[in-house]
């Protein structure tokens, strides 16, 4: 019995543990509401509708918070704009009790780092996984204020653990990355790898690592800034097959057409993966390398200042 006390410890204090149940929590009440038998106060109607799937995805957040820690960032930051929501998509948030059971959770997610290794076993105090900057000395008010700074969490996340680098590493980057924009980016298989560094004539640069089976790219653009001349490349539409690996300092666009946003190594981290059917319009880039195996193109043709 204290074996399984001591082991059910140490894997909750390698996890946002309390954020993730404050989550579940709050779905399983927006869940329960349209489903309970008020139904003087509750209508099952559209709004009953949207608080069992508000409710539905708040669970589902506090599982991954649970079984993928790594993604706590993006997972939280969704997480609080659905308890948000719920309070004007639902019955008031689930008559407040949810909504807020959601907001405190994804803060707790949010404000969580791990503990440094060989804390684990229950050397150190619980609560230190919730309230420790990455140095070991963020202030116990991190996850008190975050519902208020959450807004800029979107450009200012929770940085993602660094990825190590490949057994040889990629080839030397440019000195000043060129940007590359596209008004559609399709992949397939995407997965974010991490933070890593590539070497340039200026010393080591810090990128976002995606990698992909392929990706589709239309009115595909490339203009160099190194250098006093510029050039570019163009193609009507360009495609990377097969182990493709992006090397960014910057990535944004917009997902679906419809949200807008910026993923950078020290910003908002990308997630961990995407689902094959979603896409991204206006996609603008700062691509320090590229390698795939593959590269078709369709209208090729170099530019120049």
């Amino acid at each position: 019995m204290l074996l399984s006390r001591l082991r059910l410890r140490a894997w909750r204090r390698t996890r946002p543990f309390w954020g993730g149940l404050l989550v579940i929590l709050g779905g399983a009440e927006l869940l329960l509401v349209p489903l309970s038998p008020l139904t003087v106060l509750v209508s099952l109607g559209l709004g009953g509708i949207a608080a069992i799937g508000i409710g539905a995805a708040l669970v589902v957040a506090g599982l991954f918070l649970w079984f993928l820690p790594q993604a706590r960032a993006y997972v939280s930051v969704h997480a609080l704009l659905l308890s948000v929501l719920s309070f004007l998509a639902t019955n008031l948030g689930g008559f407040l009790v949810g909504m807020l059971l959601g907001i405190a959770g994804s803060a707790l997610a949010f404000g969580w780092t791990p503990l440094p290794e060989g804390t684990a076993d229950g050397s150190a105090d619980e609560e230190a996984s919730y309230v420790r900057g990455p140095g070991g000395t963020g202030p116990r008010a991190l996850a008190a204020v975050l519902p208020v700074l959450l807004a800029a969490a979107l450009a200012a996340g929770a940085p993602p653990a660094r990825a190590a680098a490949p057994p040889h590493g990629p080839p030397t980057a440019p000195r000043t990355p060129p940007t590359v924009t596209t008004s559609l980016f399709a992949p397939q298989g995407f997965a974010f790898a991490g933070v890593a560094e590539v070497a340039t004539a200026d010393g080591p640069l810090r990128v976002l690592v995606l990698k992909m089976r392929a990706a589709s790219l239309a009115d595909y653009r490339l203009r160099t800034r190194d250098g006093r001349e510029e050039y570019g490349l163009a193609a009507a539409s360009l495609e990377l097959r097969g182990n493709v690996t992006l090397y960014l300092t910057k990535f944004s666009g917009c997902i679906e057409g419809l949200l807008c946003v910026t993923f950078s190594p020290d910003g908002l981290p990308a997630p961990p993966v995407i689902p094959p059917f979603v896409f991204m319009t206006r996609v603008s880039a700062e691509q320090a390398l590229v390698t795939s195996d593959l590269i078709v193109t369709d209208g090729l043709r170099l530019e120049a200042s």
